[in-house]
């Protein structure tokens, strides 16, 4: 079963969700794009983020002229359980196809379904309000369970590790968000660790990510009664750098490094509802021996107030 042919099936089910919950959700507020633990939610509240990722590997200097393409479907829920807690649970269905070169000539390998979910708590430790404005500190700690299959094969034989749905192994995430936030503009930045654990012989590298988001409200410029929708113009900054991965105990070469990229994107706003876009653009990278560029990474994302 494909990506696309999971989504039909799934698509009934979240149009009823939706109709069904539309009405009685609180007004939704801007918020981080391409990373999801600044979103912002109340006690007894909750959102419902579908995104749409797409991202494009390439520039193989190796004779198999390696080409990557990932789609990604994640399908974010968050509840706010107190006023200062709220739990995160991100399940993705993802689509990867790699074209290589083989003695046989080109092929390509791929897999489809659901990947590892992530669970995760974010805990508001430091708030402090003032009249238009309001800076808040969030501690988080995560899992990644080994939800996705981790043994597809295809003609060739079993999949690569890198290309399977799943890792098999239970992964662990911690970071820090921080939000300042106007009646005109909001800034988020966080700080995490993704620490990643070994499964059928083979261990992702870990990563370290430093990412930034500023929101600025466009349209209208100045506020009044009965506004129905606002647009807000958005510039991010993601800073990642990736640990080599390890199979049978020995360091790839060919894995990790550090990259850097900035998205600019629009969101557009209503009372309970969220469309937004951002496209990734890579500005340095610094990658270890022969490992695939990013080459293009765009997402289109809808967010509902539950």
């Amino acid at each position: 079963m494909t990506l696309f042919e999971v989504c039909r099936r799934l698509r009934p089910a979240l149009l009823v969700a939706a109709v069904l919950l539309f009405s009685a959700a609180p007004p939704a507020r801007p918020a981080a794009i391409t990373f999801n633990t600044a979103l912002p939610v109340t006690q007894g509240q909750g959102i419902l983020r579908v995104q749409w990722k797409y991202a494009e590997f390439g520039d193989d200097p190796t004779p198999l002229d390696r080409q990557l393409t990932v789609q990604a479907i994640p399908v974010v829920g968050v509840w706010g359980v107190t006023p200062n807690l709220a739990l995160f649970a991100i399940a993705p269905l993802v689509d990867k196809e790699l074209e290589l070169t083989t003695p046989a000539g080109r092929t390509t390998r791929g897999v489809s379904g659901l990947a590892d979910l992530t669970l995760l708590a974010c805990y508001t430790a430091y708030q402090r309000d003032e009249p238009g404005k309001t800076f808040r500190l969030a501690p988080f700690l995560g899992v990644e369970a080994p939800t996705g299959t981790d043994d597809d094969q295809d003609a060739l034989g079993r999949l690569p590790q890198p290309l399977q749905l799943g890792s098999g192994s239970w992964d662990f995430k911690l970071g820090t968000i921080a939000t300042r936030q106007t009646l005109r503009w909001q800034i988020d930045t966080s700080v995490s660790y993704q620490l990643n654990t070994e499964a059928n012989d083979f261990e992702h590298g870990d990563e370290a990510r430093l990412d930034f988001s500023y929101q600025r409200r466009l349209i209208p410029r100045q506020l009044s009664g009965g506004v129905p929708a606002f647009l807000y113009g958005v510039i991010e900054s993601n800073l990642i750098w990736q640990d080599r991965s390890r199979l049978a105990g020995v360091d790839n070469p060919d894995t990790g490094g550090t990259t850097w990229y900035l998205a600019p994107g629009l969101q557009y706003v209503r009372r309970r509802l969220v469309l937004e876009g951002a496209v990734q653009i890579l500005v340095s990278k610094n990658l270890n021996g022969a490992a695939l560029e990013n080459d293009f990474m765009g997402t289109l994302s809808m967010r509902i107030n539950l």
